[in-house]
C-alpha cells in the first residue's frame, strides 16, 4: 500500500467476526432450517451488496478517508468500498469492545434482515427458480437483455427477461446481478400465476 495505512487487516478480522456471529444467530434463531438452508441464509446477509446496504443505512460513507480522485468519483457510495469499510468497523469494534460488543452490534444490524431473508429462502435466487420454471413449462431458458445508464460511479442497470420471444419481466438495480434478479422475480411471478390460472 505504499506505506499508507490501510483497513485491510481490520477487514480480514471483521469478515471473520461477522461470519461467526451470523452463523451463530442463524443456528440459534432458525432451528427449523437444515444445514444447506442455514448456509443460504448466511450468504444472503454476508455479501458485499448486503454489507454495503447496512453501511449506507448507518451513514458510514461520510466518515471514510478517501483519496481526492476516489472521493470525486463517488467512492463514499460505492458498494465495494462501503462493504470493506463496514467489515473494518466490525473488526475495530471486536478489538475495542470484545466479543460481546461485536455480537450485540451485528445482532442489532442483522437480526431483522435475517428473519426477512429466512422467510424468502426458497425464492432468494429468482434466476434459478425462473430457469427451472421455463424449462418445465416451455422447454427453454430465459434470455436477459441488459442496458445501463449513468456515469461509472453511479450506474443503473436495467434488465428485461425474454421467454420464447416475449418480454415477461423487467427490473433495475445498481448492479447487473440485482437488475437480473429483480427482472427474474417479476417474470417468475407472472409465469407462475399463468400456470396456476
Amino acid at each position: 500500500m505504499g506505506g499508507q495505512p490501510s483497513n485491510e487487516r481490520l477487514e480480514f478480522l471483521g469478515d471473520a467476526v461477522l461470519g461467526m456471529v451470523v452463523a451463530d444467530l442463524a443456528y440459534r434463531h432458525h432451528g427449523e432450517l437444515a444445514e444447506g438452508k442455514l448456509t443460504d441464509l448466511r450468504k444472503s446477509v454476508v455479501n458485499a451488496s448486503a454489507l454495503a446496504e447496512v453501511a449506507l443505512e448507518i451513514g458510514l460513507g461520510a466518515y471514510l478517508r478517501l483519496g481526492k480522485g476516489e472521493d470525486a468519483a463517488g467512492g463514499r457510495s460505492k458498494p465495494s468500498i462501503l462493504s470493506d469499510a463496514f467489515e473494518a468497523v466490525l473488526g475495530a469494534v471486536y478489538l475495542d469492545g470484545g466479543t460481546d460488543q461485536a455480537f450485540a452490534l451485528i445482532e442489532r444490524l442483522f437480526a431483522e434482515r435475517m428473519a426477512v431473508a429466512a422467510q424468502r429462502l426458497d425464492r432468494l435466487d429468482y434466476k434459478t427458480v425462473l430457469q427451472e420454471l421455463t424449462a418445465r413449462q416451455h422447454d427453454t431458458a430465459p434470455v436477459y437483455v441488459i442496458s445501463e445508464t449513468g456515469p461509472d460511479h453511479d450506474k443503473r442497470f436495467f434488465a428485461t427477461v425474454i421467454v420464447k420471444g416475449v418480454a415477461v419481466g423487467t427490473g433495475e438495480g445498481r448492479s447487473k446481478k440485482t437488475a437480473e434478479q429483480a427482472a427474474a422475480e417479476q417474470a417468475w411471478l407472472t409465469l407462475d400465476a399463468q400456470s396456476v390460472g
